[in-house]
C-alpha cells in the first residue's frame, strides 16, 4: 500500500493509505460489502484511458467522497457524501483517469477540490508511460 499525497500551490493537505483496483474485477467490487475503512484510507481505481467516469453505491456500507482526478493528477471533481446504497449515477463531469474513494466528509475537511493535485506512484507511472506529441 502506497500513500497518496494532495496539495494545492504547493501546500501539502492530507495524505492516505491507498488501496488499488487495476483490474476490471477490482474497479467492479470496489469497496462494496465493507463495514468501515481507516480514516486515513482510500482506494485508487486506475482505468486504462482518461474519460468519462460514472459510479454508484451498489452494496456500498458506507459513506463515500468520490474524487475524479485527470491524467496528470488534478482533480476535475467531487462527489461528497455518497449515500450507502444508493443506485443515483454519480458522474465525473468531465474525463477521468483516476477515481480516489474516502470516507464521506474527507475532501471538505482537508480542502480538496477541483484543482487540487493528487500524488501516487501509479499516477506518475500513468504519466510518464503517456506518449509525447511532437
Amino acid at each position: 500500500m502506497d500513500r497518496a499525497v494532495f496539495s494545492e500551490n504547493g501546500k501539502q493537505l492530507d495524505s492516505f493509505d491507498i488501496e488499488l483496483a487495476t483490474t476490471v474485477k477490482e474497479r467492479e467490487r470496489g469497496l462494496m460489502y465493507r463495514e468501515s475503512m481507516p480514516e486515513d484510507a482510500g482506494m485508487l481505481f486506475v482505468y486504462p484511458d482518461e474519460g468519462p467516469r460514472s459510479f454508484w453505491m451498489r452494496n456500498t456500507l458506507i459513506p463515500l467522497d468520490m474524487i475524479f482526478i485527470d491524467a496528470a493528477g488534478m482533480v476535475v471533481s467531487v462527489h461528497e457524501n455518497a449515500i450507502p446504497g444508493d443506485l443515483t449515477p454519480i458522474s465525473s463531469g468531465a474525463d477521468a483517469r483516476f477515481v480516489l474513494e474516502l470516507n464521506g466528509g474527507r475532501a471538505r475537511a482537508d480542502g480538496i477540490s477541483r484543482g487540487t493535485v493528487l500524488s501516487h506512484p501509479m499516477i506518475a507511472r500513468q504519466v510518464a508511460l503517456r506518449p509525447c506529441s511532437d
